[in-house]
């Protein structure tokens, strides 16, 4: 781990249980195949047997992509992932309203959560500082 490093091969695993969802597809940026993982089961599992050796280029790809700052990704995905409908990620980032709103809604009735799969890195990298 690099000190520009902004995602980890360890959470990324960790999401990659996860990836019949299409977590870690989601956490890398790629949120169009991580809906098709969402929707196929990780393409009936193949694309997420796949995936296990295609986790360290996307962690490489996603550590170019997106830019260090004092909100941490790998914290604000797991926070997402495991407590997403509590909005809880939300607050850590500092959005207290929204947070609320999640939190009251269950995620906006999940759809703020998938919003949020789809969105969350860009949500970091703004919070940090840089444009999108």
């Amino acid at each position: 781990m690099t000190a520009s490093s902004t995602h980890s091969i360890v959470v990324g695993y960790i999401l990659w249980i996860f990836g019949f969802m299409g977590a870690h597809r989601f956490y890398y940026g790629k949120p169009i195949s991580g809906t098709i993982w969402f929707f196929t089961f990780g393409v009936l599992g193949v694309g997420w047997f796949v995936d296990l050796f295609l986790i360290p280029s996307m962690d490489r790809s996603a550590d170019r992509r997106y830019k260090a700052g004092p909100i941490d990704y790998n914290v604000a995905w797991l926070l997402l992932t495991f407590l997403g409908m509590f909005g809880v990620h939300r607050f850590y980032m500092g959005k207290w309203i929204s947070g609320l709103i999640w939190l009251c809604t269950g995620g906006l009735f999940l759809l703020g959560y998938l919003y949020d799969f789809w969105t969350l890195n860009e949500q970091v990298s703004y919070a940090n500082g840089e444009p999108i």
